[in-house]
This record gives C-alpha cells, structure tokens and sequence, in this order.
C-alpha cells in the first residue's frame, strides 16, 4: 500500500498540563514520533465517532 503524501499541515497548542502529560506518555511508553502518535490518535477517535454515528438498521 503506498502512503498518499501529507500536504496539509495542521498546528495546535496545548496547555501546560496537556504538554506534561503528552510528554510523560512519550516518555513511559518510548513513543519516538509524537507526530504519528497524535495524527493515528485523532483519526482514529474520528473514525470511531463517525462509525458511531451511522445509521444502523437495527437500533
């Protein structure tokens, strides 16, 4: 499979707090590219919430 190139940059900020929490999971866990950390994250919460939110046709 042949990974599409990534165009489109996004920036976010994060508190103190939320910063020394990313930082000590990074750091527990020896997570080396927090970019692909936080990108697989966050698509994957998306993709989860978007599964949720189809129709189904049983409810």
């Amino acid at each position: 499979m042949r990974k599409a190139p990534r165009q489109h940059k996004v920036t976010i900020s994060l508190n103190d707090a939320e910063m020394r929490a990313l930082e000590r999971y990074c750091t527990r866990y020896k997570v080396s590219n927090r970019s692909r950390l936080i990108r697989e994250t966050l698509i994957r919460a998306i993709l989860k919430q978007m599964d949720r939110d189809n129709p189904t046709l049983f409810d």
